[in-house]
């Protein structure tokens, strides 16, 4: 099954590729941070992005602490702003759960799970143990991740299933007989689409 990847986790992997990194054994948070030339101090209070710089919690575990990282890289990266600078709740809410999302497929990026095999995990909780150990998170990330993962497979499959349904319907309908000036027309409303679920942590 060919699983239908986000704009986000695009981002994600050509981010890691430029960084080279590839395999899960380098998901370094003082690696990662060293190539982007990202200044990381550990600190006896809540993880939080501070003057261009990453502060993460030193009372974490290493696994939270990498879980943090990727939270807060997205705050430094992704969006606007000092998140400790009063925001609407509302929008601060938002920037949480961007920020929540990016982190669960920054610490366990989507091409690293295909690699491994993890589509093959139709229980969650057997997964949860290889996720746990291969990308140094908690329990609880992993699963959460896992979860969103196999969402993730289960719309690719339903999307395939509908177009071939389609195609059975209406054959013209098939993407290899329309005219290049409608697939134009479609690519654009496509990644139209695909920001505007970005822009909503979807």
């Amino acid at each position: 099954m060919k699983y239908q990847t986000t704009l986000l986790e695009d981002w994600i992997k050509e981010f890691y590729l430029n960084i080279d990194v590839y395999y899960p054994h380098q998901l370094n948070l003082l690696d990662i941070a060293a190539r982007l030339g990202i200044s990381i101090h550990f600190e006896k209070f809540s993880s939080r992005v501070y003057n261009e710089e990453i502060i993460i919690d030193s009372r974490l575990s290493p696994e939270e602490q990498w879980e943090d990282f990727g939270h807060e890289l997205c705050h430094l990266l992704r969006q606007e702003g000092n998140q400790l600078l009063l925001m609407r709740n509302q929008l601060l809410d938002i920037q949480e759960a961007k920020a929540e999302n990016f982190a669960l497929q920054f610490c366990t990026p989507t091409f690293m799970l295909i690699k491994n095999n993890v589509a093959n995990y139709f229980n969650i909780q057997d997964g949860i143990p290889f996720v746990v150990e291969k990308f140094n998170v908690t329990e609880a990330f992993a699963k959460k991740r896992l979860i969103h993962f196999r969402n993730q497979l289960q719309l690719s499959k339903s999307d395939q299933e509908f177009k071939v349904y389609m195609d059975s319907i209406y054959p013209k309908s098939n993407p290899d007989n329309w005219s290049n000036e409608t697939k134009a027309l479609l690519d654009k409303l496509y990644l139209q689409i695909e920001k505007k679920k970005e822009k909503q942590g979807v």
